[in-house]
C-alpha cells in the first residue's frame, strides 16, 4: 500500500511542477495618454525591473512596459539584451512626462530621466512623436499600479 500511495503523490504533484516551469504572464495596466490607450506590462520588483523586454523579437502595437521605482529619483535605462527599438517616457508620481528619449537596439548607453521619475514607460521607437504624445503630457491609470518592491 506505501508503494501505491508514493506513486499516487507523485502523479498528483507531477501537473503542478508542470505549471510551475510555465512562466505566468505579465501583470498588465490599461494606461491613457491623450486619446491614446495603451496596454503596459508592469516591472514593479527588482527582478522584472533587470529583466525589462530582454530577449524578445517585437512588441506589440500600443505596448510597452511600465517600470515603477520604489523611490522618486534620477534613472536611467538601456538597452542590454534588448533586440526592440524603443522610446522610453519617464514621468514623475503624477504620471506627468518628464522627458522622453530615443533607445537603439543592444546599447549600453544609459538615457536618464531629465528630473526625479516614479515611472519610464517603455514604447515601440517612436510611439509618442507618431501620437502627439511629448513633455508635460499626463500617463492616467497609474493609480491601478502596484506599489513597487
Amino acid at each position: 500500500m506505501l508503494r501505491s500511495l508514493s506513486i499516487a503523490i507523485f502523479v498528483l504533484l507531477l501537473p503542478a511542477q508542470a505549471c510551475a516551469d510555465t512562466p505566468a504572464p505579465p501583470p498588465v495596466i490599461t494606461l491613457r495618454i491623450l486619446d491614446h490607450t495603451l496596454t503596459a506590462e508592469i516591472a514593479h520588483t527588482p527582478a522584472a525591473r533587470e529583466k525589462g523586454l530582454m530577449h524578445r523579437s517585437a512588441l506589440e502595437q500600443n505596448r510597452g512596459m511600465l517600470f515603477i521605482f520604489p523611490t522618486v529619483d534620477i534613472y536611467g535605462m538601456w538597452m542590454l539584451n534588448t533586440a526592440i527599438p524603443l522610446s522610453v517616457a519617464f514621468l514623475d508620481e503624477q504620471g506627468i512626462i518628464l522627458n522622453i528619449a530615443n533607445m537603439a537596439p543592444f546599447s549600453t548607453v544609459p538615457h536618464y530621466s531629465a528630473k526625479p521619475a516614479k515611472y519610464a514607460l517603455e514604447m515601440n521607437l517612436g510611439w509618442f512623436t507618431e501620437k502627439g504624445i511629448t513633455v508635460g503630457h499626463q500617463a492616467h491609470g497609474l493609480d491601478q499600479a502596484p506599489v513597487a518592491e
